[in-house]
Order: C-alpha cells, then structure tokens, then sequence
C-alpha cells in the first residue's frame, strides 16, 4: 500500500504522524509542502479523499486561513490562496489506498491504513 504524509518537519504533530506510521511499518512517501507547494489537483483530490471539502483543509490557526473561511470565500479562492502560501493547509495530511485525513489527533492516522 502506498503512503504519502504531506508533512511539515517543524511541526510536532507532522513529526508524530511520521513516527507513528513508521511504528506500524510504513515508510511513506515524504512531501514537505512548505518546499514543493501545492497544485489544483493535489489539493482537489486531498478535498475530496478526507470528506473535508477545501475550507475543511485551512488552518484555522493562520490568520489568512481564518480571514478565508470569515468570509465565506469560494473554493476558486481557497485553491488560489493554498498555492500562492502552502502553510495554509492543515497538517499532517496522510494519504493511502484507503483515504487520506488530517493526522490530527495523530492517531486519526491509523484509519487510512
């Protein structure tokens, strides 16, 4: 099965998810979004996989993010936003076979595998 974390190393909880699917025997594909950015597609399917819709992807803790979801704005917004300053998105994300959801709490990452 493959598994991608999209992870954020200064992050405790991103560091955790990937401890903990280490734990269970997986070595997933790391993506550091902060470096490699985000594209439509990846965050559409990320969207879609966790239920969430792409407001459910914000970081609710960035004033950007929080000053997004205030305001109502649309996915054509959100999408433009994640792009234009990755740190926007919630982490860690994980994605497998099965699905893909926020790893917070970080045992939310044992569902998806």
């Amino acid at each position: 099965m493959s598994v991608v974390l999209y992870h954020n190393p200064k992050c405790s909880t991103s560091r955790n998810a990937l401890g903990l699917l280490r734990e269970q025997g997986d070595e997933p594909t790391v993506v550091e979004y902060l470096k490699a950015g985000w594209d439509r597609e990846t965050l559409e399917r990320l969207a879609s996989r966790t239920g969430l819709g792409l407001s459910g992807l914000l970081r609710k803790k960035e004033a950007h993010a929080k000053a997004l979801l205030d305001a109502g704005a649309d996915d054509e917004a959100i999408l433009a936003a994640a792009i234009a300053q990755p740190i926007l998105i919630e982490r860690p994300i994980v994605e497998t076979d099965k699905g893909a959801v926020i790893g917070r709490p970080v045992e939310r990452v044992l569902e998806v595998l």
